[in-house]
């Protein structure tokens, strides 16, 4: 299973991913406005736009409280107001329309429109994570992950995770391939970290090919490799903008260095420079059933 994995790169390495946990939130809570937009279409007489939607709205067309919701939370063509984005999104997913529930979710959790409320926020997500929205999931996975709105609960977590990753979203196969690696919900497996990492690096997610990197480095899951260790942090540095965990992978990468022939760096490079992300297998985000 090779050499193990010292205390302290475990502890960059649990850095990283938790780092990736974080962004992964933050990257769902940021589709709220796209989300929004989904399916509507503006022309140039905006009113005439704001007035059809909202009369479809009105008369009980779930798609068009959606999206009302939507323009109220962008201010667009309306004057911004969340508490009318609340209402519309509330009767919307009232009628199950997915991305309704998940925007729901995301007003309760940042405390737009209503009082802040990770409970309720977590059982809007939970609503729209149970018909498939992948990164509402994701987002419960991390819910769960640091007990927020709910007890925490890594075997928990680890199911919201794997549907998520199972549907190709890389943040989630990153944070499967960590809990693996570290033992958290399920039974330590380094093969399985190894494969989660790897789905999720050959998308071009830093901190899962940080994280693989480790893996071929220590041997932990598949044969010792500085090479491909060396490849996998090297990708992971031109992605990572600057912050702690760049600043670690810069450290791990000097020090698979010192154990490599200049010949062995050299190919290391060329893999790097040749490598090309894989296309996302990940299904659209459903609409309604």
């Amino acid at each position: 299973m090779g050499q193990g994995t010292s205390p302290e790169r475990r502890g960059k390495a649990a850095g990283m991913s938790r780092l990736g946990a974080a962004l992964l939130f933050v990257a769902f809570l940021g589709l709220v406005a796209p989300w929004s937009a989904s399916g509507l279409s503006l022309p140039q007489d905006h009113a005439e736009t704001v007035s059809s939607v909202r009369l479809a709205a009105e008369q009980g067309d779930d798609s068009a409280q959606y999206s009302l919701g939507g323009m109220y939370y962008r201010g667009e063509s309306v004057p911004q107001d969340y508490a009318e984005a609340v209402r519309w999104y509330r009767l919307s997913a009232e009628q199950g329309f997915v991305l309704a529930q998940a925007s729901l979710g995301i007003m309760y959790y940042e405390g737009k429109g209503v009082p802040q409320d990770y409970a309720e926020a977590v059982r809007w997500f939970q609503l729209a994570a149970e018909q498939g929205l992948v990164l509402a999931q994701a987002s419960l996975g991390s819910m769960y992950y640091g007990g927020v709105g709910v007890p925490q609960d890594y075997a928990e977590a680890v199911r919201w995770y794997r549907l998520a990753a199972e549907q190709g979203l890389a943040s989630a196969q990153a944070r499967l391939g960590f809990m693996y690696e570290d033992g958290e919900g399920v039974l330590r497996d380094y093969a399985e970290a190894v494969r989660w990492y790897r789905l999720a690096a050959e998308q071009g997610l830093a901190s899962a090919q940080a994280s693989l990197g480790i893996m071929y480095y220590e041997g932990n899951g598949v044969p010792q490799d500085y090479v491909e260790a060396h490849k996998w942090v090297n990708l992971a540095l031109a992605r990572w903008s600057s912050d702690d965990s760049r600043g670690d992978a810069v450290d791990l990468r000097r020090e698979i260095e010192s154990r490599m022939t200049r010949e062995q760096i050299a190919e290391a490079h060329r893999l790097a420079r040749e490598w090309r992300p894989a296309e996302s297998s990940r299904r659209q985000s459903p609409g309604r059933d």
